[in-house]
């Protein structure tokens, strides 16, 4: 069956993600689209920034302008390394509307992981701010060759009266290269394209419930599909007013969300938990109605403290991959607690999913295999990855190395995975990556990594270390090598603990055996 790939099943008005801004100024071009507190050392401040979808479009048409006049074409890739803003919608816009590819880097990174994804994409131009978290981006890449617009100090260049362009997108060309760490120790871009963003995150705030009248307070960051896709572009779609939030502090959250009337709060359970932590006041939570959830297990209580204790009328909780688009499947506003703490619901419209073995047979119901996923939403690839790409895009289904369950009635539980991921916060974190950051220190012989549980993040890494003997420098300690870590590792990433042993448990071929790991943890 031929399934439509624009924004509504069988509609052509937002083809392409400028279309989609065209439409909503139309609809709404008085609607306050972005209100943004602005960032101030980390923090969220008063007065920066409202904009209406008609400031909104139009803004985004100059800055579009400023990035041609610059050079930028269609299929250019052009990056942004900045905290949750208003200008960060407004640069994505537009580097939309020249018919580019996003490519967002993550603010946990340190400079030699922001340089390898500016390096691999061969970006054309950096967007990136200056002094988030007493940081200074640019000067951490050490790469002044790449073109730098820095938000808040010269931003407004590229509004400098550059003659306004029409959008130069293409409904099946790269809306983004969204880089994702993978088992070889290395991120990979993932390339998606206009049409198939729209149709995800259309179908996704449909099954949602996002209204034109909600207030979206985006915690999770704009980086990362969740924030992106999931965030500020599902708003877009639906009418609702995108509230950004640069960094996640409870207490700074709680204060936001009465006073900015927040209704929409989406975010991984330890988000949930930490607001439970403080107890928050019944005036602190009175307009909130919808959270989305998912990225972890999820007790069945924390799902009725969130409708109890924080007043949401609508949970939801659901699974996704970069790879698929950053949705696969979802729970349903009339599902019960249990369900949606224990699984991560069916699979979205016109998509489908398969558990099967290891020879690519199915499944029977309530037996685990690997989950695999086919329809629209599925990447085009991996940018400049052809032999990763055909990995794992085999017969048109995508392989996403996570062992699941599925029920009778099409629900699937995810129960372990394959590529040995695990998930600090929200944030797919990868063994093999850290692995290999962790090797180039000269104390260290082997180091395996591993996921473990913990209480407020849901995962954390362990790693087992085997020192170099004899040691070069002075002792290598747990503290130490954490310290080290930190300054090479965006902070998700950096193993909480640490193990030295004589030698790495292994079989026969030389694989570490983690199961054995796990067993002493």
């Amino acid at each position: 069956m031929s399934v439509p790939a624009s924004g509504e099943r069988g509609d052509q008005r937002f083809a392409t993600i400028p279309d989609l801004l065209d439409h909503a100024a139309a609809r709404w071009p008085e609607r306050p689209a972005i209100q943004d507190g602005g960032i101030q050392d980390g923090e969220s401040r008063e007065g920066a920034r409202t904009l209406t979808y008609a400031e909104l479009q139009d803004l985004a048409r100059r800055a579009a302008a400023g990035l041609v006049a610059r050079g930028i074409n269609p299929g250019d890739r052009v990056a942004i390394w900045a905290p949750n803003m208003w200008e960060w919608v407004v640069a994505a816009l537009a580097i939309h509307q020249a018919g580019a590819a996003l490519v967002p880097i993550n603010t946990r990174y340190k400079g030699a992981e922001a340089r390898f994804i500016l390096e691999k994409s061969n970006a054309r131009l950096l967007l990136t701010v200056d002094g988030f978290l007493g940081l200074d981006f640019v000067a951490m890449l050490d790469r002044p060759e790449l073109p730098t617009v820095v938000f808040r100090r010269d931003f407004d260049s590229l509004f400098d009266h550059a003659p306004l362009v029409e959008h130069r997108a293409q409904r099946d060309a790269a809306s983004d290269i969204l880089f994702t760490s993978g088992t070889t120790g290395r991120p990979k871009g993932v390339v998606c394209t206009h049409a198939q963003s729209l149709r995800a995150f259309w179908d996704w705030s449909e099954v949602v419930g996002l209204q034109a009248d909600d207030r979206y307070l985006v915690v999770a960051p704009f980086f990362h599909c969740f924030g992106y896709k999931a965030g500020w572009l599902a708003c877009l779609m639906r009418g609702a007013v995108v509230i950004p939030q640069p960094v996640f502090d409870a207490d700074a959250v709680l204060a936001r969300l009465a006073r900015d009337r927040v209704s929409v709060l989406p975010g991984p359970p330890a988000l949930y938990q930490t607001l439970l932590l403080r107890e928050p006041a019944p005036e602190e939570l009175v307009t909130l109605r919808l959270a989305v959830t998912g990225a972890a297990s999820i007790p069945v209580r924390l799902i009725e403290r969130m409708r109890d204790e924080l007043g949401f009328e609508t949970v939801i909780t659901g699974y996704g991959l970069t790879e698929a688009s950053g949705v696969v499947a979802m729970c349903r506003h009339d599902d019960d607690p249990v369900t949606i703490a224990t699984t991560s619901g069916r699979a979205i419209p016109d998509v489908e999913v398969r558990i099967v073995d290891a020879a690519g047979a199915e499944m029977p119901r309530g037996q685990p295999g690997e989950l695999i996923v086919r329809g629209y939403n599925v990447m085009s690839g991996y940018w400049s990855e052809p032999e990763e790409t055909a990995a794992t895009i085999r017969g048109g289904w995508l392989h996403t190395g996570d062992v699941a369950v599925m029920d009778e009635r099409g629900y699937v539980r995810i129960t372990d995975r394959i590529k040995d991921m695990f998930i600090v916060g929200g944030f797919n974190a990868y063994p093999a990556e850290i692995e290999h950051a962790l090797l180039e220190h000269p104390a260290i012989a082997d180091v395996a990594v591993i996921g473990v549980p913990d209480a407020r993040l849901g995962e954390v890494g362990r790693a087992f270390v085997v020192r170099r003997s004899p040691q070069r420098e002075a002792p290598l300690n747990e503290e130490t090598l954490i310290s080290w870590a930190r300054e090479r590792l965006a902070n998700f990433k950096t193993p909480r603990s640490v193990v030295f042993v004589d030698a790495l448990p292994r079989n026969a071929s030389g694989k570490v055996m983690k199961f054995a790991l796990r067993a002493r943890c």
